[in-house]
């Protein structure tokens, strides 16, 4: 595969997968459509591993690898899927825009990494800026219980960015689409649980938008989206992966407004272009050594 088409295949994937995670929970329940697509996602990349005769490491630093994005995917998914019924699809993705500011602290309080530069915390700063711009007009960000889904995502984000701080941590060195099934093999039960005991049944009559939806996000969004993920990084400096982050939720905004109708106001706009600029000064230093090997 090469590596220009991998790339645009993330920027695809992550920009429709807002979309597709409110179009997934119409006529379904949150938890359903959550699970739904982790089955479907765990199933797939068994057949693979299967395929390519990929084995599934059982040692100690795989186990803990698993169980790190199994509880770091399980605690954010589900935030995900019940605050994405309430904001504007598209504000998803700018919130996920996030990971790498929240990221930087959590690594910093947890790895003694010293990665906070003072360009680094003005973005911090920005991306705060930003968070609480949305927050103070979330009338404007999508339902009457907007605030509440906001809250909901952002501790998503949260608990994703703790968990890839806990997998940098374990650093195991298992193959990607292995580290994905043994992580979506730990999770599936626990969304299975939620379901079970919050919504208890299969709906009857899905609509075939959610069909689909749920079928492209367990495809694309839970196994080939992380596996087009680890080959690009593995063939692109951290600078030209980063740029995938801050064009992604510019994306996934437009394609709110034009295919689900999404009317975002002007100071929604600012709190997402304010994270955005968060976002680009914390990835600076990366994308200016790009610019410079350009040269």
């Amino acid at each position: 595969m090469s590596v220009p088409a991998a790339y645009l295949g993330i920027i695809l994937i992550w920009s429709t997968t807002p979309l597709a995670i409110q179009w997934s929970t119409q006529g379904a329940g949150f938890a359903f459509a959550v699970f739904a697509r982790m089955l479907v996602g765990a199933a797939l990349a068994a057949l693979l591993l299967s395929a390519w005769r990929i084995g599934l490491p059982l040692h100690a630093r795989a186990r803990r690898s698993y169980l790190a994005g199994g509880l770091g995917t399980f605690g954010a998914m589900t935030l995900t899927y019940w605050g994405a019924r309430h904001i504007h699809s598209g504000l998803i993705s700018v919130l996920f825009g996030l990971t790498p500011l929240m990221t930087s602290v959590l690594a910093a309080l947890w790895l003694r990494e010293r990665a906070l530069t003072a360009l680094r915390v003005i973005g911090m700063v920005l991306g705060v800026a930003g968070l609480a711009t949305i927050f103070a007009h979330g009338e404007s960000a999508g339902d009457a219980q907007a605030g509440a889904g906001l809250a909901a995502l952002v501790l998503a984000v949260f608990f994703y960015s703790a968990s890839l701080v806990w997998l940098k941590r374990i650093d195991d060195d298992s193959h990607a689409l292995a580290t994905t099934a043994g992580t979506l093999a730990v999770s599936l039960p626990l969304f299975g649980l939620v379901w079970w005991f919050t919504e208890g049944s299969v709906p009857a009559d899905l609509p075939v938008r959610t069909e689909a939806a749920i079928a492209y996000l367990g495809i694309f969004g839970s196994v080939l989206g992380f596996a087009l993920y680890y080959y690009v990084i593995r063939h692109l400096e951290a600078g030209r992966v980063a740029l995938i982050t801050l064009v992604t939720p510019v994306l996934a905004l437009l394609l709110g407004q034009v295919l689900n109708g999404e009317e975002i106001g002007p100071r929604v706009w600012l709190g997402a272009g304010l994270i955005t600029a968060g976002l680009l000064l914390h990835q600076w230093p990366a994308l200016v050594a790009v610019a410079k090997r350009g040269d």
